[in-house]
């Protein structure tokens, strides 16, 4: 089973199809698992994650320290390259390969995108290329960067990259806002299971992805059984 760009799902179906517990953000390839990274644009958000053209691009903020009893504020301190035995932290892993990429010595990493709609529910919003990576000030203390740009895998009804511009994905708060609006169900059906975002009068008809009057909840089997047609 893989997801496809929209698919709104539970964490432990998130954990059951990346084959690993997902418990921090930042969560670089090991074995056999792919790079994955959890991602949030709502109110209180604890990092400040950017989404730009259209969901398109990525720039996602780097993690703090863990929060220890009696060690010093995590927002008060920069975001850690290495832990204190010198091994590279998550921040760290990332920031490599994208340093790698640009220096032309490895093909960019592919890093699965998960963003946080509410507690324990999650949507997929694609397979994103690592391209780069750098330090920025912020306040008093430095924190990473990362900038990811979207692939054509996972992305209905788009053959390659170069397609990509005839597919418009729908805005982090407008997926908050239909989500909360239609319950978090399907909207023909009531069914809760295997929802997907879906656009009312399709992108490739006029639709727009930036009003939540298009955007609605479908289950597999109505978001299937509705294909391109106009409703």
């Amino acid at each position: 089973m893989e997801f496809q760009v929209g698919d709104v799902v539970t964490h432990h179906e998130m954990c059951g199809v990346e084959r690993r517990m997902l418990q921090h953000g930042m969560n670089f390839r090991s074995g056999r698992n792919r790079s994955v990274i959890l991602m949030s644009r709502r109110p209180g958000a604890p990092y400040d994650d950017q989404v730009f053209d259209e969901g398109r691009t990525l720039i996602y903020e780097g993690h703090n320290i863990p929060r220890q009893r009696g060690g010093p504020e995590p927002y008060s301190v920069d975001q850690p390259r290495t832990t204190r035995s010198g091994r590279l932290t998550p921040n760290g892993k990332f920031e490599a390969a994208a340093l790698a990429f640009k220096a032309g010595e490895q093909v960019a990493e592919l890093v699965r995108v998960y963003e946080k709609i509410k507690d324990g529910i999650w949507v997929f919003n694609g397979v994103f290329r690592l391209v780069d990576a750098c330090e920025q000030v912020s306040g008093n203390r430095k924190v990473f960067k990362f900038k990811l740009e979207l692939t054509a895998e996972g992305v209905p009804s788009v053959a390659d990259a170069a397609n990509l511009e005839h597919t418009r994905l729908i805005p982090p708060s407008i997926k908050q806002q239909v989500f909360k609006r239609d319950r978090g169900k399907c909207v023909l059906c009531g069914s809760k299971d295997n929802l997907h975002f879906d656009h009312e009068l399709p992108y490739s008809k006029g639709g727009t992805s930036i009003k939540a009057e298009n955007i609605r909840l479908l289950c597999a089997r109505h978001n299937l059984a509705k294909g391109a047609k106009i409703e």
